[in-house]
């Protein structure tokens, strides 16, 4: 599998983990730091090529992509779930962990988070669903988060990406269809 666009990660291990996976071109931002070299990198291969940002599902992971969307606005974003970026023994949690086929998996996926955010979903909307605030919201919010393909979130950051990434109300109703049939299986 071949990616256009130039990907961008954390550091050697990830583009290590990346080029297992798929033949594509990464730019490393060497820690949530990023410095405005690593920007004018990014900003060049976004006008080129492309981007996607593919950082650890972690604190430090979305501080780059936020910083990097705030300066390179159209980047699009590529999630790994959590349980897929732990490490087989010991401690750890990133990109580097994950399985090829995890990784090609969320760069197929990924999307394009858009600047001229709608409101098609109401904070409202996810108290109701069970999504804030109330038992088990969390365990819902991370199948959401997987079945949108828009990564794990708490009850705050879910209406912005929700809002980021356009989800209509059908989407995000069919998603919480299979969350609340998951529930009920259990």
């Amino acid at each position: 599998m071949k990616i256009q666009e130039i990907i961008v990660v954390e550091g050697k291990d990830d583009t290590t983990a990346i080029k297992r996976a798929v033949d594509a071109d990464t730019i490393e931002t060497n820690g949530s730091a990023v410095n405005e070299s690593t920007i004018e990198k990014v900003r060049r291969a976004q006008e080129t090529r492309g981007v996607i940002i593919f950082t650890d599902p972690d604190f430090p992971g979305e501080k780059i992509r936020k910083t990097i969307s705030e300066k390179v606005p159209g980047c699009k974003h590529a999630f790994l779930q959590k349980e897929d970026a732990l490490a087989k023994r010991g401690r750890g949690l990133g990109v580097e962990h994950a399985n090829p086929e995890a990784i090609r998996e969320a760069l197929k996926d990924a999307q394009i988070m858009h600047e001229t955010i709608s409101e098609e979903i109401s904070q409202e909307d996810l108290i109701t669903a069970g999504l804030i605030g109330g038992e088990g919201s969390k365990e819902r919010r991370i199948l959401l988060g997987k079945l949108l393909k828009i990564g794990y979130t708490n009850g705050k950051q879910l209406h912005k990406r929700l809002m980021m990434f356009q989800i209509s109300k059908q989407e995000f109703a069919e998603a919480l269809a299979i969350v609340r049939q998951e529930e009920n299986n259990e």
